[in-house]
């Protein structure tokens, strides 16, 4: 939200809070009454809505100190509520004065929380102001640093709570240790380590997408090829195996693997450095008439083709054959 919009925000809710009349001492009273006996929730928001500018002039003492006007003036509100469950009109006091304590302390509490990276007692920041405001006046009455005996004395508390109010000041003046971004804004530790042991989402849905193309581009190189790297990198769930495991698998040597290895990792990475690496399983997929992979890396011997008839009965050829043997062995008698 830019300044001018909170401006205008804080403006018209100002103008809305001075709609309400102040209330008298007779009219606190009797609102503090019907909300003790009667719990009256009307009485307990005229209560609540006629001094919410006693929590705007109250706010305007702590801005500059790390939370804007606007929160300031909210958690002021909250001590205001309080106020109102616990005001009692036999006490006598003026509802302003019994408010105003709540207010601060509910203001200071969220300062304390919100700047300070060691949270403070808010009856602690109390005795933290009179303990500069004491160290100032000393100072100029005496014209050196008071000792702590002095600062005791002034302060009418002993030393023993003395060292303690010098605890908390050293840690209410200590710097701001929490870390921040570029904003000023607190900075979560969730923020600040990553964590190696996920991958990012976007990083996850690539490593699916280019898996799937491995997968689809190793059905359109050769069966031996795939089956060979689907072992190598375990790539069908199994674990993968080593290339003397896969040359026991396959019936080859364990050099032969490593070479089929090498040979369909430089296809695989020829393809997949292509401009549009579908094109290669799309073609064979989309071609009925191609090629499939080769189910052996073995050569297959073809079948001689049948040759051209001679138009002459096997009965002739063997008659011929039994012929020519009779007369061999007649020339050799």
């Amino acid at each position: 939200m830019s300044e001018s919009a909170l401006e205008s925000n804080l403006q018209y809710y100002l103008r809305q809070i001075n709609e309400v009349s102040l209330l008298t001492a007779e009219q606190e009273k009797e609102l503090g009454w019907r909300i003790i006996n009667d719990n009256d929730n009307a009485a307990r928001d005229h209560m609540v809505n006629a001094n919410l500018r006693l929590v705007v002039a109250i706010s305007k003492n702590y801005v500059n100190r790390g939370l804007s006007l606007s929160d300031l003036i909210e958690e002021g509100n909250i001590g205001l509520i309080r106020a109102v469950e616990g005001f009692d009109p036999a006490q006598g006091a003026r509802f302003s004065t019994y408010a105003s304590w709540w207010i601060k302390q509910s203001i200071k509490r969220t300062l304390i929380n919100a700047v300070q990276p060691i949270h403070i007692p808010a009856y602690m920041v109390e005795l933290i102001a009179r303990w500069k405001e004491t160290t100032r006046r000393l100072e100029e009455e005496q014209g050196r640093q008071p000792t702590l005996q002095d600062l005791a004395e002034a302060m009418g508390v002993p030393m023993k709570k003395l060292h303690i109010i010098r605890r908390a000041v050293k840690a209410f003046q200590a710097p701001q240790q929490a870390p921040v971004d570029e904003n000023g804004h607190s900075v979560d530790i969730a923020d600040l380590f990553e964590d190696f042991r996920s991958d990012q989402p976007d990083e996850t849905i690539s490593q699916s997408e280019e898996f799937q193309t491995i997968m689809k581009l190793l059905d359109a190189i050769s069966e031996r090829e795939a089956r060979v790297l689907k072992l190598r990198y375990g790539l069908e769930g199994k674990e993968p195996l080593t290339l003397k495991q896969i040359g026991q698998e396959v019936g080859l040597t364990r050099e032969r693997v490593r070479q089929i290895e090498v040979q369909a990792l430089q296809k695989l990475q020829a393809q997949l450095l292509d401009d549009r690496p579908s094109r290669f399983f799309e073609d064979r997929a989309g071609d009925p008439d191609a090629p499939g992979p080769r189910t052996s890396g073995r050569n297959v011997s073809k079948a001689p083709k049948p040759g051209p008839k001679t138009g002459r009965s096997k009965r002739s050829t063997r008659r011929r054959n039994e012929d020519g043997g009779c007369d061999a062995r007649a020339k050799a008698g």
